[in-house]
């Protein structure tokens, strides 16, 4: 059986059986000896992405009382959740987000934890996932954003929308209108700046 730890766009932590590319957490969020969640769905501000793979380093996933493991489809997935590259073991991409959130956002180089400040009261309308107007016609939004069209997220790749599923991308097949913006504010301004998300395959042509 999957073990409750997977993370839609809306940042909802659901039971797949489909891992992802990437994992992460919030902090301690799940009891070790049930390796269920508890009913929080956070313990820190810092949400953050990393590598599943790392130094050689072996987790029992949820087995300890140490970081819950998520997992993502891909890093655009993670980011429209509300979380941010690691510092730790995505040193070189959790910079290049840095440079390209203070040239998006207009700002100094920003600490991890002023992000984290930032992203939580985008991510959060109390314990539900905050959805923010769209600040450009969808068509011109960079790659990597999520946007909602009623419960369905979709990816802006090229000018082009794909829905979102827990095994990948698809074309939506139908026309949608997208009218909310599910991606934080400030990341969006992150990835018009410059910063490129790692996509699922699905989302290549």
């Amino acid at each position: 059986m999957a073990l409750q730890n997977r993370v839609t766009p809306f940042g909802e932590i659901v039971a797949i059986p489909e891992r992802g590319m990437f994992t992460g957490n919030r902090g301690i969020i799940h009891d070790p000896a049930t390796r269920t969640l508890l009913r929080r769905r956070w313990a820190s501000k810092a949400w953050i992405v990393c590598l599943c793979a790392y130094k050689g380093v072996r987790r029992a996933v949820m087995a300890r009382r140490s970081w819950t493991e998520l997992f993502f489809l891909d890093e655009a997935t993670a980011l429209a959740a509300g979380h941010r590259p690691c510092f730790y073991c995505r040193r070189a991409d959790a910079e290049a987000f840095r440079a390209a959130w203070a040239a998006g956002n207009r700002a100094d180089p920003p600490r991890a934890a002023a992000m984290d400040a930032v992203l939580h009261g985008e991510r959060l309308d109390r314990r539900a996932k905050r959805l923010h107007p769209l600040p450009l016609p969808v068509a011109a939004l960079p790659d990597g954003t999520m946007v909602a069209s009623g419960g369905d997220a979709l990816l802006m790749v090229g000018g082009r929308t794909l829905r979102w599923g827990p095994g990948g991308y698809r074309d939506p097949g139908t026309a949608l209108a997208p009218d909310r913006l599910v991606t934080p504010p400030s990341t969006v301004a992150a990835l018009a700046a410059g910063y490129r998300p790692a996509l699922h395959p699905s989302a290549t042509p």
